[in-house]
């Protein structure tokens, strides 16, 4: 680093993303993406949208915000450049001092505190990869929970959630439902009822568009407002035109979405019944991913042999008995199949 860095990030670890390969090197089961392609549509929208570059996008994302809000009946929605740049947002608009969030959990909450000089506590989860929602009543500080949450795939039901937002009225409780459209349960009915919830959701994983980067907040109007003063303060031009149409497109299309959705689910319990048969721990998922532990070895030895197949799996070495592994299309799972198999021989 420079000597002309700012001292206060001198110590700053940033976050990791998974591997990303060159394009078919590797099956990748890494990054929790989704193993479909965009509808046609959404591709025919973003050339089409592609065609007016030279202008401005529309920083209010009208038509994106019109089908949002239709279909998923919200009053009020603001999108960012990806989920991440949202909870940046949320950082800045509501952890003035201190956060909590668990101790197992998706890596950027404990960086987005480093960066913004937020002091965090870090929940542990049950023996069990669990969250207690006990751990979190009445603690006079924003909360963000990812929900299901990540790596572990666990997700809490709306009483546990509803227990959550009862007794934290005074701050904000944010909801990171990247994965929530796997679960059959978005904290998105609880926003009339409580006015301290928001909830963060990514068109990145169960709507295809992991590389046009797309995220969103559901909230209040007072606490959209809030998100707004600072997404407007930093770049109004966030979303670029090409993930809008995009975006607009894949919620029109919701026959296309369900049916992505469905597969996966499909294929999650398919493989998960599989490790079970053959001696894994896996965790009870609500994801588009499984946490699972291997008996008698490593989760470096399976991530390394997986590898060495070919296959790219995720292994967190804070963690080192399990590995997460994104589902994919049925060839891909039953590629890893195979190659678990050959490994347990």
């Amino acid at each position: 680093m420079s000597v002309f860095l700012n001292r206060q990030l001198a110590g700053l670890i940033p976050y990791t993303p998974g591997e990303q390969p060159k394009r078919g090197e590797f099956i990748k089961l890494n990054t929790n993406e989704s193993p479909y392609p965009p509808s046609p549509r959404a591709v025919a929208a973003a050339a089409e949208a592609a065609k007016t570059l030279n202008l401005y996008c529309d920083p209010s994302a009208k038509a994106l915000t019109a089908e949002f809000c239709n279909y998923y009946n919200v009053d009020d929605v603001i999108f960012g450049n990806g989920s991440d740049e949202i909870l940046a947002f949320c950082y800045l608009a509501f952890c003035e001092k201190e956060v909590a969030f668990p101790k197992i959990s998706y890596g950027f909450y404990q960086v987005f505190s480093d960066l913004y000089n937020v002091v965090a506590e870090q929940i542990p989860l049950t023996e069990n990869f669990e969250i207690d929602p006990a751990t979190y009543f009445n603690k006079k500080k924003t909360i963000i929970i990812a929900n299901p949450n990540a790596p572990t795939g666990i997700a809490l039901n709306k009483d546990q959630l509803e227990s959550i937002l009862a007794a934290n009225e005074q701050n904000v409780v944010i909801i990171d439902e990247a994965y929530a459209d796997f679960s059959g349960f978005s904290a998105r009915s609880l926003i009339e009822k409580y006015n301290n919830l928001v909830v963060v959701g990514t068109f990145s994983k169960s709507r295809n568009l992991a590389g046009a980067r797309l995220g969103f907040a559901v909230a209040n109007t007072e606490l959209i407002n809030d998100i707004a003063l600072v997404k407007n303060s930093y770049n109004p031009y966030n979303v670029n035109a090409v993930t809008q149409a995009m975006g607009a497109v894949s919620i029109a299309e919701a026959e296309y979405f369900e049916k992505c959705v469905g597969k996966i689910v499909a294929e999650r319990e398919k493989f998960t019944e599989f490790l079970e048969q053959n001696g894994f721990y896996t965790l009870p998922s609500k994801a588009n991913f499984v946490f699972t532990k291997p008996a008698a070895a490593s989760g470096e030895e399976l991530y390394e042999y997986l590898r060495s197949k070919k296959i790219l799996v995720r292994y967190f070495k804070a963690i080192p008995d399990f590995v997460r592994i994104t589902i994919g299309t049925a060839i891909e799972m039953d590629a890893v199949k195979e190659a678990i198999i050959d490994w347990r021989k």
